[in-house]
């Protein structure tokens, strides 16, 4: 079983996920709605078990609140794949949604790093700053050890975000498949 489970506390946020990549129950409640849709939109075509309880210090601001579930999905993530037996590995989609489109390129093997390419047409989008989704992302890949490409284009910057939420999800479900042979880390070095 691939489940994971990750509690984390600071003074600024308290947030529990719980993250299967074999399937189960969406529960995701952090306090943004928006960020809840992109969060259901990634597990539901991700195809995964995702619990998302979040609280944080929004009479701040939302930077907090988005970058720890980033932190701590990415641990989850990182946890639930163990040491990469038998996965696929690698992955990509490509997703429209209306007049945006989004690609996502993920190698699941243990190296974090992030190349966001695209640009809003505005500040924020459901109350978040546009920039905090890039910033999402990049905490999620460096916690998890995921290399992921993601480029966008459109013009509504709902249409934009969701269609990334959509394509990391499918990706990520693809990357995390087995490949049919359960004893093997797909690594020429034997290790992630």
């Amino acid at each position: 079983m691939r489940r994971a489970d990750v509690s984390r506390k600071t003074k600024e946020t308290s947030i529990t996920i719980s993250f299967d990549p074999d399937g189960g129950l969406l529960r995701i409640a952090t306090g943004l709605p928006f960020l809840d849709h992109m969060l259901e939109s990634f597990g539901r075509h991700g195809r995964f078990g995702l619990s998302v309880m979040a609280e944080g210090d929004l009479h701040v601001d939302p930077h907090h609140t988005v970058e720890d579930i980033g932190i701590v999905l990415g641990m989850a993530i990182k946890q639930a794949v163990g040491d990469g037996r038998g996965i696929t590995r690698f992955a990509d989609a490509t997703i429209p949604m209306d007049e945006a489109r989004a690609a996502v390129a993920l190698d699941c093997g243990g190296r974090g790093y992030l190349v966001f390419e695209g640009s809003f047409a505005g500040r924020e989008t459901g109350g978040i700053p546009n920039d905090l989704f890039e910033h999402f992302f990049y905490s999620l890949v460096h916690q998890a050890g995921i290399t992921a490409h993601i480029t966008f284009l459109g013009r509504s910057d709902h249409h934009m975000c969701e269609a990334i939420f959509k394509a990391f999800g499918i990706t990520l479900y693809r990357a995390f498949q087995k490949s049919g042979n359960e004893s093997e880390i797909p690594s020429t070095k034997g290790i992630f």
